[in-house]
């Protein structure tokens, strides 16, 4: 008798002692870690940023577990007045201070803006250029076809300082809203040059060649890129983390690979 009352009392206890482990274990299936919250941050950044960007986000997600990088890229000048508006973003990076200065004004960006890169205008041609075109010049002559960035947006402001430079009034048969407008008219035969930045050359490897000319490096024709934490963000410390990743040792190294000179 007093071995089975025995016997039960173990019983018992094991099966009291089995409801309390499975009570404190609840669903961390043995981890002992919780999975980290889902969140989503918004960059709004500069068309010309786009492929170096999108590589940046993927190894900021993976640095950081359940965070969402979800892009807008377009012209700067728009990307600043959606901000001003209050559209959604967690940060701002456009292609000039110029253009940042309009969301600073406003009161919709966080202290003072950030300058981390700069870029340089080269003229985009088809490969083996077959205009033979060499200057800004050569975009003056009949039958040349070129196309800039309107003046409004950062390239097209660069573009008219360096025309400035050179003497050179251009007559294009388009003004993009941004750079990769015009690099997608030279890449589909629509243009025989237009005026893009040296990265958004280099980012077809290949599809277009870049032709270098010395106004590139004129006052003006030389883009500064500042980037911000945008007021009322309720990502405010991610966004700050990102700001930090792209500024950081692997931020640098892919803006310089892409051909971003880096402060």
């Amino acid at each position: 008798m007093r071995t089975r009352f025995r016997a039960a009392l173990m019983a018992g206890t094991a099966a009291v002692l089995g409801l309390a482990l499975t009570a404190c274990g609840g669903s961390d299936s043995g981890s002992g870690q919780q999975a980290a919250p889902a969140r989503t941050l918004t960059v709004s950044a500069a068309a010309s940023l786009t492929s170096v960007y999108q590589q940046l986000g993927t190894e900021f997600q993976n640095a950081n577990p359940g965070t969402t990088v979800k892009f807008n890229f377009g012209g700067s000048d728009s990307l600043a007045q959606q901000v001003v508006q209050g559209a959604p973003a967690d940060v701002l990076a456009t292609a000039s201070s110029k253009t940042m200065q309009t969301a600073v004004q406003a009161g919709k960006i966080q202290g003072e803006p950030v300058v981390y890169a700069t870029n340089s205008l080269q003229i985009a041609v088809a490969p083996n250029n077959p205009k033979g075109i060499t200057s800004l010049q050569d975009l003056t002559k009949p039958g040349v076809v070129s196309v800039v960035c309107a003046p409004a947006v950062p390239c097209g402001a660069a573009a008219e300082a360096a025309e400035k430079a050179a003497g050179v009034t251009l007559t294009p048969a388009s003004e993009e809203q941004d750079v990769k407008g015009v690099l997608n008219r030279v890449q589909t035969g629509n243009a025989d040059a237009g005026l893009v930045y040296v990265t958004d050359v280099k980012s077809t490897n290949g599809a277009v060649t870049g032709v270098s000319f010395p106004q590139a490096s004129a006052q003006g024709a030389v883009q500064s890129y500042p980037i911000g934490v945008v007021n009322g963000s309720q990502n405010a410390d991610l966004a700050q983390s990102w700001i930090n990743f792209v500024r950081g040792q692997q931020g640098t190294a892919a803006l310089q690979q892409a051909g971003f000179v880096t402060k």
